[in-house]
């Protein structure tokens, strides 16, 4: 076992020591010899200088000798004027200077006399005969005064400020939460009192007593409802759970599906409002044919049935929505009933386009906040000690609450540990050279498959419109749409072998490199399709409404690739996982994030391309979302591992939203501009079969405005200046771009300040000399301790280990 350290304080005897002794009966003594102290103490101060002037030196060390001589404070040693410096700011010699060294020399004064006379403990002398030091002021540090008058005024200042501000400043100050109660309390002390004079001169005690009985109880409704807020955030708890157990690469992922569903709701609510909830309240009048009866294949095909519902554009009709007219005993309508209340056409074309404009806004604003968000720390440097110690929150308190925290902060250390490690893993020039010619290798057949599923794509949709599909055969109306499908389901499998071979040393690298494999492939695929219906179809389909046409192969789309992918759910990751872990004996597989990923992004563009053609299908969206959600969540806790090199995905929210708004939205929008601006619309359906493009419905109502009357002139001069004239177009994209590059340099200009101040903290907190430094960089002139020091060493082991120091630097 380990023996106790003994400590023995040695206290060398003076000839005052053999004085009379000062009795703890008698107070005044005690205090005349505590008063002496004091005064030697500060007369020790003065005569520092002599104390530590230079002495000649003694004779040498013996070399060879098996120990070192101790010396004493009589030992003869020499020292330069620095280190005289260091010595007269020792915590020996300037014990008298503060209230704690101050007792402490008083009680190695004392300690001798007290253990040679047998006197009786203090605890059996009544009080009155107890020796007090109340009559002398011991704080000699004007530090401890300083604060004291500080704390006094700042609770003066608490207790003049409204009680919402008083609580708003004390959560704001870097103090403990037993300092902040206490200035509370001090700070309501004096408002408690003004308000109990107030209610005894004004109130009853029992109206008070109501009154705060009344303001605790909206506080705790207000809490509640806060809380109850926080809890109604779709999949809190379930987020929480996959980032802490499979990391922030796979939890990027939800996080944008999380994203996608909230940009069709955006998008779906004026659609509702002013297109699809107007028309089904005035429905157009009925087709003189027979309505085909539901047989259940529509929900695949978008077909039949569907046709004749506000699921398509040529349900709506073209003509101004009114109040049904009820005919007086003359049998005509006043001319107030053939009014202009609800334009449809003009509607139709300026909900979409309102639409369209808020998603707009709201995915530049959401790029830009991501983007923010993840560059703001252009470094990780010491996100390693931030997170180990401050990255728990003390105010969990369920056991499930904080096991998922704890999981959170491991699988965030292992992230942050991967990163460093990449970083400090070198590469050599022939490495470099191979993995180089391997990569463009991966590359061109990756090209080639991508052009080979598009030739395939364009003949195969050639010969849908060489052979037509009868009424009869709704089944076969599913053939191209099942192709695409499969191509972009296999394409990812080919590619993901070929990633195989390149052997990334970064697994960030190697999702960047597969999600533009696979954006590539499929934005070439969806250009090809919409050449094919734009392009082809709609001269084929002159006497027929080849909108609804558009807005069916759009939905069949939707409807087969959620199948797809919840095959490849069922058979890409579920049963290669049975045969990974019976078979193969292997670890399960892990999950694809590139290619779920752009498998969100295909879908919202198919969405998004589908809008003007079908206004319900955000709706279609959002059902897809939420079941993709929950499937792709239990097959993630079931069939899948956590990454087995764990990377931290800083910048994968910003990387995907990007994506989402530059190739995905900029293609959806050129298509639908090029709809309603060059394509002319079908003459048997939708609202717009009187015009030669859809945009000529505003023309029209401007001419209608015009002849109005001067009230309303102002609107055709808006059109006619500043929409139909191109000038103005390009002056706020010029505008755009420049506010755009003008926020790229502030964030640069924010980054380059960030930098140059964590290299300033840097250069400032690296001290040279750990242990002097913090002695070396006060005033010669400087007097008391460095902070934090609390002992007392002798001079002796001062000046040892000051040589000590000298001979190891």
């Amino acid at each position: 076992m380990a023996q106790p350290l003994t400590f023995v304080l040695s206290v060398p005897e003076t000839p005052e020591d053999h004085g009379p002794e000062p009795s703890p009966y008698d107070e005044s003594e005690v205090h005349d010899s505590f008063y002496q102290l004091i005064q030697e103490q500060s007369q020790w101060v003065a005569e520092e200088g002599l104390e530590l002037q230079q002495r000649e030196p003694g004779p040498p060390e013996t070399p060879g000798s098996g120990h070192q001589t101790l010396l004493g404070p009589e030992d003869p040693l020499v020292h330069s004027t620095a280190t005289l410096r260091i010595l007269a700011s020792m915590p020996s010699r300037t014990i008298g200077r503060s209230r704690g060294a101050i007792i402490s020399q008083y009680y190695n004064r004392t300690v001798r006399l007290r253990r040679r006379v047998s006197r009786p403990e203090l605890r059996g002398v009544g009080r009155s005969a107890r020796p007090s030091l109340r009559l002398y002021d011991l704080e000699l540090d004007p530090v401890a005064l300083e604060e004291e008058e500080k704390r006094f005024l700042l609770v003066k200042e608490l207790q003049g400020l409204p009680v919402a501000q008083r609580d708003h400043m004390l959560r704001g100050m870097p103090l403990g939460l037993a300092e902040k109660r206490c200035l509370r309390e001090e700070s309501r002390t004096l408002t408690r009192k003004r308000r109990g004079r107030r209610g005894r001169r004004g109130l009853l005690p029992c109206c008070g007593r109501l009154r705060d009985a009344c303001v605790l109880a909206l506080h705790s409704l207000g809490l509640g409802l806060l809380s109850g807020l926080h809890a109604l955030m779709p999949w809190r708890y379930a987020l929480k759970r996959i980032g802490g157990q499979f990391g922030s690469s796979v939890l990027s992922y939800f996080l944008f599906l999380k994203t996608l569903l909230a940009f069709n709701a955006l998008l779906l609510l004026p659609l509702l409002a002013f297109l699809v909830g107007v028309q089904a309240a005035f429905p157009p009048p009925a087709s003189p044919g027979a309505v085909p009866a539901f047989t259940g294949l529509e929900l695949l095909t978008g077909a039949g049935r569907f046709t004749h519902t506000v699921m398509y554009y040529g349900y709506y009709s073209n003509t101004t929505l009114n109040q049904p007219c009820v005919p007086p005993l003359d049998g005509q309508c006043s001319r107030e009933a053939d009014g202009l209340p609800y334009n449809m056409p003009l509607a139709y074309l300026f909900t979409v386009g309102v639409a369209f404009f808020i998603t707009c806004i709201t995915l530049v604003y959401s790029m830009s906040h991501s983007f923010g968000e993840s560059y703001r720390v252009g470094s990780t440097a010491g996100v390693h000690a931030v997170t180990v110690f401050c990255s728990w929150d003390h105010k969990v308190t369920q056991k499930r609450a904080s096991r998922v925290q704890h999981d959170n902060i491991r699988t965030h250390l292992k992230e942050l540990l991967a990163e460093w490690q990449l970083r400090q893993v070198p590469q050599s020039l022939c490495g470099r050279l191979r993995q180089v010619a391997v990569l463009g290798l991966v590359w061109l057949l990756c090209l080639g498959t991508a052009l080979g599923c598009t030739v395939a794509v364009y003949a195969f949709s050639e010969l849908t419109i060489k052979s037509p599909v009868s009424t009869e055969q709704e089944g076969a109306l599913l053939a191209l749409p099942t192709v695409v499908c499969v191509l972009n389901l296999g394409a990812p499998y080919l590619y993901r072998c070929l990633a195989a071979l390149e052997r990334h040393d970064s697994p960030v690298l190697e999702v960047y490199v597969a999600i533009c494999r696979n954006l590539i492939l499929k934005m070439v695929i969806l250009g090809i399709l919409c050449y094919h219906w734009l392009g082809r179809r709609v001269g084929v389909l002159k006497e027929q409404c080849w909108e609804n046409f558009v807005g069916q192969e759009l939905y069949r789309l939707m409807v087969l690739d959620f199948i797809f992918v919840l095959l490849d759910t069922l058979f890409g990751e579920l049963v290669w996982r049975l045969i990974s872990e019976k078979k193969l004996k292997r670890e399960k597989p892990e999950f694809d994030i590139a290619g779920n990923v752009l498998e969100l992004i295909y879908g919202q563009t198919l969405t998004w391309l589908g809008v003007l053609f079908s206004p319900l299908l955000p709706a279609i969206q959002i059902i897809k979302l939420l079941c993709l959600f929950y499937v792709k969540k239990t097959s993630l806790m079931a069939n899948c591992q956590a990454p087995r090199r764990p990377w931290l995905a800083s910048h994968m929210s910003t990387v995907f939203v990007s994506l989402l708004c530059f190739p995905s939205f900029l293609g959806a929008a050129v298509f639908l501009c090029y709809a309603v601006w060059q394509v002319r619309p079908s003459s048997t359906c939708g609202p717009f079969r009187t015009l030669d493009t859809m945009y000529e419905a505003g023309k029209v109502w401007v001419r209608r405005l015009e002849q109005a009357g001067p009230s309303v002139s102002w609107v055709p001069w808006i059109h006619r200046y500043l929409v139909e004239n191109t000038f103005p177009v390009y002056l706020v994209s010029a505008l755009l771009l420049a506010v755009i590059y003008l926020n790229i340099q502030v964030v640069k200009g924010q980054r380059r300040v960030m930098c140059l101040l964590k290299e300033q903290i840097s250069n400032v907190s690296a001290p040279p000399c750990p242990g002097a430094t913090s002695w070396l960089a006060q005033p010669p002139n400087s007097l008391g301790p460095p902070a934090g020091w609390h002992s007392s060493p002798s001079p002796a082991a001062e000046r040892l280990a000051l040589r000590g120091r000298t001979k190891s630097s």
